[in-house]
């Protein structure tokens, strides 16, 4: 939600670029126009992924059995096969567990 207001300011940054540069040369002017252009884009979509039921986060802080990832919804998921003998580190965390491990010893969740 912040990159949203950070957006806002710099579409009203672009706008009083592109006023003040009219004035001065051309190219200037264009390159407020595109600033704007990209801000309001950037905007939009910050604050629609803020605000949307799926969203992209750059860390996964959430399992997916409690909120799916979208780009496995978009892009199909791998099928990956997760047996409890494979387990070489916690999913949720990333601590190194041993195979028979039916929790983490760190951060507590069941492992899969």
């Amino acid at each position: 939600m912040m990159s949203g207001f950070v957006g806002i300011f710099m579409i009203f940054f672009g706008i009083v670029w592109t006023v003040i540069a009219s004035q001065a040369s051309g190219i200037f002017a264009l390159f407020g126009v595109f600033w704007t252009c990209m801000a309001i884009a950037i905007t939009v979509y910050n604050f629609k992924n803020a605000t949307g039921k799926n969203r992209y986060s750059a860390y996964d802080i959430t399992d997916s059995s409690e909120e799916p990832d979208p780009l496995n919804q978009k892009f199909g998921s791998p099928t990956a096969t997760n047996d409890k003998k494979d387990n070489k580190f916690c999913p949720y965390c990333g601590t190194a567990v041993e195979d028979d491990f039916e929790f983490c010893n760190n951060c507590g969740k069941k492992l899969p």
